[in-house]
């Protein structure tokens, strides 16, 4: 272990096992985690708010959230954060072993997907997406966990005594940026969110606010995290991620106001189920 402040780093290695030639990673464990815990949830919202889907509905529905993450994540991290390394070697963009996801670009694959499989099992798109923000958070968090395994995305250096000097990030401590999120993106948002979810609101609204809190976790955390290398800031003291969260706070506070303004906001009778 290395010491740094007041706080130990602990080196886990980022790789669990392996299968022959196979590397199970922490971050591949998240992903897989996250998509179950999603499914799971998924299940539970559908009987409690009795949307309908059956058992394909919903395995069809984890499986295209699977392909829009995936696909979004690495295509947005590709054209936003580092198209230029991938010219002379194109076919390095099917590494994602290798890392480099974008949550921005993950979030559009989803909705693309969302959007599709909505169209085509006839519901209706806010609601399937109500039921995703349920289980996102449980995403977030482990995918944040994951990257301090990692020793990425690290924060900015700090004076502060919870500083942490990351073996890859230079003699002197940072913020722990990735526990700021894991908690904030992950935890807080997974509570606020499970107990939205045991009343009945207009569609819409659940994933308006999962965009809206999201957003503002993410624009005050990037600010003691350690801009992107090949970035920088972009627009004085902002950052990529925090201009990219701006347009996600805007549509989440449309969206409530939206569900709000139907009449059928916030449900103030009895919790249903």
């Amino acid at each position: 272990m290395i010491a740094l402040g007041t706080l130990v780093y602990p080196q886990i290695d980022p790789v669990i096992f392996h299968i022959g030639s196979l590397a199970v990673r922490w971050y591949g464990l998240a992903y897989v985690a996250g998509f179950i815990a999603a499914g799971l949830l998924l299940r539970w919202l559908d009987r409690r708010w009795q949307v309908g889907l059956s058992d394909d509905d919903q395995i069809d529905i984890v499986l295209a959230a699977i392909i829009g993450v995936i696909v979004g994540a690495r295509l947005g991290y590709v054209l936003v954060y580092g198209l230029s390394s991938y010219v002379n070697a194109p076919l390095s963009v099917f590494a994602i072993w290798d890392g480099g996801m974008s949550f921005h670009g993950g979030l559009v694959g989803i909705l693309v997907a969302g959007a599709f499989v909505a169209r085509r099992k006839k519901i209706s798109f806010l609601r399937l997406a109500d039921m995703g923000a349920v289980g996102a958070p449980i995403g977030f968090g482990l995918g944040r966990l994951a990257n301090f395994i990692n020793d990425e995305l690290w924060g900015r250096t700090t004076t502060l005594p919870w500083g942490m000097v990351f073996p890859t990030g230079g003699p002197l401590p940072r913020y722990p940026s990735q526990l700021y999120e894991a908690l904030l993106e992950g935890v807080v948002l997974f509570c606020v969110m499970l107990l939205l979810a045991r009343r009945k609101h207009a569609d819409g609204l659940m994933f308006g606010v999962l965009l809206t809190l999201y957003g503002v976790f993410r624009i005050m955390v990037e600010f003691v995290r350690e801009p992107d290398a090949q970035l920088g800031l972009i627009a004085g003291p902002f950052s990529m991620g925090q201009l990219l969260s701006v347009p996600m706070v805007i549509v989440g506070c449309w969206l409530i106001w939206r569900a709000v303004k139907a009449g059928r906001g916030v449900d103030t009778g009895r919790p249903i189920g």
